[in-house]
């Protein structure tokens, strides 16, 4: 990212020709500046997010929120581990004597908390598709303790799929052709973090806004009979939430995927600036995606902005709230004495049948 001399090749040292043939940063200071101001405001608006999403998971009880959840959570971690261990202390501070397994290890951390990030938003996708064009499967398999179990297996899955990159070789300083292992890596990397997901996304979204238009015109047709449809075809806060986050995503990674091709096939990014600048601004606008969201579910969702404001002012009422218990009891009465109300009142109304009439008489 910038122009120090090399520390991260395995005990070696550039030799002064592949110094000259270094791409220099054009961007010097200006990406450092950038990652700080967003660790400085992304980490307290996402740990704002947490809170509030936490308040309306124990709430309402829905999955939603804890799927939500994960994903403010893994945004954290890739925030922590990408932008504060990997851009700042190993360019701007350690950017020397740092041993290559620690390096390594930070890699793999990075690579494992950036697909976490990325995956959490897939059974997202998958329980919104099931609520608008399977409600009745929705209701009987989207609760909340199988939401964090189903989460589990994705954060694990994704711990384990940051183990390869452990062999990860630093584009900015590393100045040889991809080989083989590299290519490998590279291909598993940009299949994971967006190919693979975006195709998901894509489907997924476009099914659900098939089964939103198909709603629209049985509504508009049924309104033209005089008629009314029992389900809305209008597109849900939650949905619009879904496809505003899957898309930012897809915007913002889609620089980062075609330059780490370009550099596997045309040019390398140690050797020619312009790779080099846009590899840089690629990274930069693949971070932000790990800040919007607090802006997006402001945006879309009311009670997300009732639960920041309760938390930003010290509003810690009652998660649960329930009636008194006076209260219960005087509705239990009344539930109780109008259900035998009524049944005394059907007995004196219906009349005895003869077999019965000459019982009781």
């Amino acid at each position: 990212m910038i122009d120090w001399p090399n520390g991260t090749a395995p005990g070696q040292r550039e030799d002064e020709s592949s110094a000259q043939e270094r791409s220099e940063c054009v961007l010097a200071y200006i990406p450092v500046v950038y990652y700080s101001t967003l660790l400085c405001v992304g980490v307290p608006v996402n740990i704002l997010t947490l809170v509030a999403l936490y308040r309306l998971s124990v709430r309402t009880q829905k999955a939603l929120y804890v799927y939500l959840l994960a994903l403010t959570g893994s945004d954290i971690l890739s925030q922590l581990f990408i932008i504060f261990v990997g851009f700042l202390l190993e360019t701007a501070v350690f950017h020397r004597d740092v041993p290559v397994l620690l390096l390594r290890s930070v890699s793999m951390m990075e690579f494992s908390a950036n697909h976490a990030s990325i995956w959490a938003t897939v059974p997202l996708t998958v329980d919104r598709y099931v609520a608008l064009c399977h409600p009745l499967l929705h209701r009987q398999i989207s609760y909340p303790a199988r939401a964090r179990r189903i989460i589990a297996v994705v954060l694990t899955l994704a711990l384990a799929s940051g183990v390869p990159f452990f062999w990860w070789s630093d584009m900015w300083r590393v100045n040889r052709a991809p080989n083989n292992l590299d290519t490998a890596l590279i291909w598993t990397h940009v299949t994971i973090i967006y190919f693979l997901p975006c195709f998901i996304f894509l489907v997924l979204n476009s099914l659900i806004i098939l089964k939103l238009r198909k709603r629209q015109r049985q509504q508009k047709c049924q309104d033209e009979s005089g008629q009314q449809l029992a389900v809305p075809g209008k597109l849900g806060k939650t949905t619009a939430m879904l496809l505003a986050v899957t898309s930012v995503f897809a915007v913002l990674w889609a620089p980062r995927t075609a330059v780490v091709l370009y550099h596997l096939y045309v040019s390398s990014v140690h050797n020619d600036w312009r790779v080099h600048l846009a590899y840089d601004l690629a990274n930069m606008l693949a971070m932000l995606n790990t800040a919007v969201n607090f802006f997006l579910y402001c945006f879309v969702s009311k009670p997300f902005r009732a639960a920041v404001r309760d938390v930003l002012l010290f509003r810690w009422g009652p998660l649960h709230p329930r009636r008194p218990l006076h209260h219960q009891h005087t509705a239990a009465n009344a539930s109780t004495s109008s259900v035998s109300s009524t049944k005394r009142s059907q007995r004196e109304l219906t009349p005895l049948s003869p077999k019965r009439a000459d019982i009781k008489m």
